[in-house]
């Protein structure tokens, strides 16, 4: 996607992708970017795999 502003083009940039699955009683959290790769969370409960995606992709992030 290209957006033109101002006589500028823009280029939109994908960061990461991210996919959120439950998989019998466990929530997955798959994770892939140019920085950090591919990894995984799983846990049964949701806020523990959302506060670990949370503190990857913050961690990863700040320094860019």
């Amino acid at each position: 996607m290209q957006i033109f502003l101002h006589g500028v083009f823009e280029m939109e940039e994908v960061l990461c992708n991210v996919e959120l699955v439950k998989e019998n009683n466990n929530f997955v959290a798959r994770i892939q970017s140019d920085i950090g790769g591919m990894r995984e969370y799983k846990s049964a409960n949701f806020e523990e795999v959302l506060e670990q995606l949370v503190i990857d992709l913050q961690e990863e992030f700040e320094t860019v």
